[in-house]
C-alpha cells in the first residue's frame, strides 16, 4: 500500500468516527422524514431543499471546520517534511468530504422516493450537473473559511454564521414565495440559493436554468482562486 493510500485509509477512519459527519447525514434527513411524512405524493420541493442542506453543511460545516484544525495542530507543517506533502492532505480531504456529499446525497434520495413517496428526478443528466456545480460552489466558500479563519472553532463560527443567513435567503426554512420580493431575488444569487432553485427546476423535469448554472460556477472558480491565495499550511 502505498503512503498516499494509507493517508485516505487513516483520513476515511477518522471521517467516519468525527460525530460531525454523523451530523451532517442525520439533519437532513431528520428532516426530510418528519417534513416528508405529510406530503403529496409526487412531492417535488422537500427532496430538493433536503439535499441542498445536506452539500451546505459538508460546505460549510464539515470541510472547513477539518482543515482549519489541521493547520492549527500542525498536521498540515509536519507532512510538508514528509514525501506526502501537505497537498496530497487538501486532496484527500477534498476526495472525503465529496465521498460523504455522494452518500448523504444518495441515502436522501433512496428515503424520499422509494420510502416517501417523493417523485423522482427528471433527467438524471441534469441532477448531475447541478449537484456536481452546487457542490463545487459551497466547497470553495468552506476553502476560503478555511483559509481565513485562526483556528477550527473560528472556521465552524463562521461556518455557522454564513450557512444559516444562506439558508434563509434560499428558501430552506421558508418557502420563497412568501419571502418578501427583494429577498427572494437576492436568494436566488446567493450560491445555496441558486443550487435549491436548480435542483428544484431539474427535479420537475425542466432544463437547468443557465442563469443559475452560470451563478455557481461564478462562485466555485472566484473563490477557490481566492481559497489558493489566501490558504496558509501554517
Amino acid at each position: 500500500m502505498t503512503a498516499l493510500a494509507k493517508l485516505t485509509t487513516v483520513e476515511l477512519k477518522l471521517l467516519a468516527r468525527e460525530p460531525g459527519s454523523l451530523f451532517t447525514v442525520l439533519i437532513p434527513l431528520f428532516i426530510l422524514v418528519i417534513f416528508g411524512s405529510s406530503i403529496e405524493p409526487g412531492d417535488t420541493v422537500l427532496l430538493p431543499m433536503a439535499l441542498a442542506i445536506a452539500v451546505g453543511l459538508v460546505g460549510l460545516y464539515m470541510l472547513p471546520t477539518t482543515l482549519a484544525t489541521y493547520r492549527e495542530r500542525g498536521i498540515l507543517r509536519r507532512l510538508s517534511t514528509t514525501p506526502l506533502r501537505p497537498g496530497n492532505m487538501l486532496a484527500v480531504q477534498l476526495l472525503l468530504q465529496l465521498v460523504l456529499t455522494v452518500v448523504t446525497c444518495g441515502l436522501l434520495v433512496a428515503v424520499g422516493v422509494n420510502v416517501l413517496g417523493a417523485r423522482p428526478p427528471g433527467a438524471v443528466w441534469a441532477v448531475v450537473v447541478t449537484i456536481v456545480l452546487g457542490t463545487a460552489a459551497m466547497f470553495s466558500i468552506g476553502l476560503l473559511i478555511a483559509a481565513l479563519a485562526a483556528n477550527g472553532r473560528s472556521a465552524n463560527g463562521i461556518g455557522v454564521l454564513l450557512y444559516f443567513p444562506m439558508a434563509f435567503l434560499a428558501g430552506l426554512m421558508q418557502p420563497v414565495d412568501q419571502m418578501p420580493v427583494l429577498l427572494a431575488r437576492i436568494g436566488a444569487y446567493t450560491p445555496l440559493g441558486a443550487f435549491r432553485q436548480s435542483l428544484q427546476d431539474v427535479w420537475t423535469g425542466g432544463a437547468p436554468s443557465l442563469p443559475l448554472l452560470a451563478v455557481m460556477t461564478c462562485y466555485a472558480v472566484v473563490l477557490s482562486v481566492a481559497a489558493a491565495r489566501f490558504f496558509r499550511w501554517e
